[in-house]
C-alpha cells in the first residue's frame, strides 16, 4: 500500500505513462499479472520496460522480471528524477545502434551500464530472483 502511494505521488509522471500503456495492453487482451506491488503485462513487443509500478515484459522470464522490478524500485527511490537519471539513458543504451553493436561484439554487456547494473542489484535484492546479465 505504501509503495503504491509513493508511486502515485513521488513517481506520478512515469506512472501516468505506464497506466496509459497498461490500459492499451489490457484492451488488446494481453496477459496481465500482479507481482509484489506492480502490475505486469506480457506484451508482443520484443523489449521489456518499467514505468513506475507498471512492468511490460517482452519475454516473461524470471530474470527479466527481476531486472524490470529493479527499475520499479529505482522509480520509488528517484521519483521525478527517474526519467533523466534512469529511463532516458537506459533507452539510449538499449536502442542506440552504436551501443547495440558494441554489446553484440562482446565489448560491453547490457548490465555494464549503471542504470541496468543498479536495476539488477535492486531486482535481485527485493525479488530474490537472479536478474538478467547479458
Amino acid at each position: 500500500m505504501i509503495c503504491t502511494l509513493i508511486q502515485l505521488t513521488w513517481g506520478i509522471l512515469q506512472n501516468i505513462i505506464g497506466l496509459i500503456i497498461f490500459l492499451y495492453c489490457r484492451f488488446r487482451g494481453y496477459t496481465l499479472l500482479r507481482f509484489r506491488h506492480s502490475l505486469v503485462t506480457v506484451w508482443k513487443h520484443p523489449d521489456s520496460a518499467s514505468l513506475g509500478m507498471f512492468i511490460f515484459l517482452g519475454s516473461p522470464t524470471t530474470d527479466i522480471l527481476s531486472h524490470e522490478y529493479g527499475h520499479t524500485i529505482q522509480s520509488l527511490i528517484l521519483g521525478p528524477l527517474y526519467f533523466p537519471i534512469i529511463a532516458i539513458p537506459s533507452m539510449i543504451w538499449c536502442n542506440s545502434r552504436r551501443f547495440r553493436r558494441s554489446r553484440q561484439r562482446g565489448i560491453y554487456r547490457y548490465s555494464d551500464f549503471y542504470p541496468e547494473r543498479w536495476a539488477n542489484r535492486l531486482g535481485e535484492k527485493y525479488t530474490r530472483l537472479r536478474a538478467i546479465d547479458y
